[in-house]
């Protein structure tokens, strides 16, 4: 508990203190008056002084001079008691308001403690202590068990687990080892680390999160800012609306002027829309909070509610549904054994830095013994070619095969095949294959389930890769062979089947589609842990590699928007109810204190529901 809310909790207990003395006190006149004035402005001085600070600044309308309004027209009609109670549940839906927010800024706060005090830098051959923001590119920080990691770098030095649970949401630790990237913002677990720094902590992934987290509340909701426009017309409406009241029946009817004052000041007691200025921000906010708990990093609540809206979600393949890492699949070996088969492609494929080489060799599992090659080169687009054991090697695709005249086989099943030719015969092929993540099959399913109407997956691969890879995920329609400029055609052009409302979500990597993420309604990164193009080019930023997040981001978006408009409609549907009982005369002050602050606290409960951490469904 803050120091405000206890300062709170102590008014308002003196507060109440105070009223229980002034009615059991048996004074008359004047004296009267003084023990529940001295109530009042202990609870509510507060609310008097900012009703006059925003007076002077040109802000007359708001909760602030209607409650003061009101409970000061409640001592003038005599009706004291009515007034402190008034201000005195006002202060308690405060209180809750408070709490409520607090408890929304907890998820966000925690993430804000990723923030790194200091930095140990290697300089000189002494270890020294200075800001992050000092360090430069190329310097070697050292980093304690317990310490959270500053800068993003290369560990030099060192073997360790780290907690990137603030990043990602992921609870398990991770291992990472010399060679090993560091991120900022994780912390050192167990074994000393010295890190190569390879960007400026301005640029770091910490800075980049931070900046995120600290310019969503900019980013509001077109329901947010509805609201707003909507109290700033509806306050100085109803102040009319009471004032007539409690001018113009007396005037026309020859009544007392003394019990429509009295309905008026109920009327403006019930009006105050506390309940929607709180609750509806609060909500987004407790939608933003709820989502980082999960390493997801949402931009701004105008974001959440576009995807709330979500009916089409188009991805790219590579990064996002596999892990853009080849693997072998199969070997498949002619007149040679498998073994061997492997053997020579790996031998043949030593020199090459390209993707699919590097994969051969790991799956080879020894140290290759470059002395057993010669003659190496590399014809772009084709493969390799190498002498093995003084034998003549091919490995490459069936382009190259063709070229030296060579019949090769058709795979059995889509995917990259490595053909090998030794000494101009064929010995087979090696079926390279993107591995697809764990989770993707279940991702698509339940973005179904969570409102999901169409899913797409869009990729420069083969035709036949591709389609297998859609096959297997369940997803309802592919493209293949496709350039960055033909990704923003597709989405385009998918766009206009969605619904007037509906929107379209891209995900991608965050790196090299960053066009395509700045084009759509909706761009989610993934994987953007570490990836500066991703935190600038998405809207939503899922800090894993793990696609079955974005299920749980629409989830989460959908909740938010039921729980806004419950509230909306719940607050409006009351106070229309009891302001045309107050109006007639019918309801009392305690019925306007139950419109005003009971709806209040009640919304806020509501809003409240999204901050907690249980698993979130539609």
């Amino acid at each position: 508990m803050s120091s405000k809310q206890k300062k709170s909790i102590t008014r308002i207990a003196a507060g109440a203190a105070l009223l229980a003395a002034a009615m059991l006190l048996p004074l008359e006149g004047w004296l009267r008056l003084l023990p529940f004035l001295a109530a009042y402005l202990t609870v509510g001085g507060g609310v008097l002084m900012r009703a006059g600070r925003n007076i002077l600044n040109g802000q007359v309308f708001d909760e602030n001079f209607l409650m003061s309004i009101a409970t000061i027209g409640a001592f003038a009609v005599g009706e004291y008691a009515e007034g402190v109670v008034v201000m005195l549940f006002s202060q308690i839906g405060q209180l809750f308001e408070s709490y409520a927010v607090g408890r929304s800024r907890e998820s966000i706060a925690s993430l804000m403690n990723i923030r790194p005090d200091s930095a140990t830098v290697l300089r000189e051959g002494r270890l020294i202590t200075v800001d992050p923001y000092n360090v430069g590119i190329g310097e070697i920080i050292v980093v304690e068990p317990g310490e959270k990691i500053p800068l993003d770098g290369i560990v030099r030095s060192g073997a360790s687990s780290i907690d990137s649970s603030a990043l990602t949401g992921e609870s398990l630790p991770r291992d990472i080892v010399s060679g090993s990237e560091a991120l900022s913002g994780c912390i050192n677990l167990t074994g000393v680390l010295e890190i190569e720094v390879t960007k400026e902590f301005g640029e770091s992934t910490v800075s980049k999160i931070l900046e995120l987290v600290e310019n969503a509340a900019s980013k509001k909701a077109k329901t947010e800012n509805f609201i707003t426009k909507f109290a700033r017309y509806y306050t100085p409406c109803v102040v009319a609306a009471a004032v007539l009241l409690a001018v113009v029946p007396p005037l026309i009817f020859s009544e007392p002027f003394s019990g429509w004052i009295n309905r008026a000041l109920i009327f403006l007691v019930i009006s105050c829309p506390c309940a929607l200025v709180i609750s509806v921000p609060l909500s987004f906010y407790g939608g933003i909070g709820g989502a980082s708990k999960r390493g997801i990093l949402i931009k701004g609540s105008n974001y959440l509610e576009a995807l709330s809206k979500t009916e089409m979600v188009v991805m790219d393949k590579t990064g996002t549904l596999t892990k853009g890492t080849f693997s072998v699949e199969s070997v498949n070996p002619v007149d040679i054994s498998a073994e061997k088969l492997l053997e020579y492609a790996a031998l043949a494929e030593s020199y090459s830095n390209h993707p699919i080489s590097a994969s051969l060799i790991r799956a080879y599992g020894r140290e290759t013994d470059l002395s057993r090659v010669s003659n190496a080169r590399e014809s772009a687009g084709h493969g390799v070619m190498a002498d093995v054991d003084g034998l003549p090697v091919l490995a490459g695709n069936a382009k190259l095969m063709k070229e030296a005249g060579v019949d090769c086989s058709v795979p059995a099943r889509p995917g990259t095949a490595v053909h090998v030719a030794v000494d101009g015969r064929y010995a087979g092929y090696i079926l390279i294959a993107d591995e697809i993540k764990e989770d993707a099959k279940n991702a698509v399913e339940e973005m179904r389930k969570a409102g999901v109407k169409k899913t797409v997956m869009l990729t420069g691969d083969a035709g036949s890769v591709a389609v297998y890879i859609a096959g297997k995920l369940g997803i309802d329609e592919v493209h293949s062979e496709l350039l960055p400029a033909d990704k923003l055609d597709q989405v385009e052009r998918l766009g206009k089947e969605t619904s007037k409302e509906g929107k379209l979500a891209f995900v991608g990597d965050g790196i090299n589609d960053a066009p395509v993420l700045s084009q759509a309604d909706i761009g989610i990164a993934m994987g953007g842990l570490g990836s500066d193009a991703a935190i600038e080019a998405a809207d939503i930023v899922i800090m894993d590699d793990r696609p079955s997040k974005i299920p749980v981001a629409i989830r989460i978006s959908r909740k938010t928007m039921r729980i806004v408009w419950q509230n909306i409609i719940f607050s409006l549907a009351v106070k229309a109810a009891v302001l045309a009982l107050g109006a007639v005369g019918i309801a009392t002050m305690w019925e306007a204190v139950f419109a005003d602050v009971g709806v209040s606290v009640i919304a806020i409960l509501n809003a409240v529901r999204l901050i907690r951490g249980e698993k979130t469904r539609v």
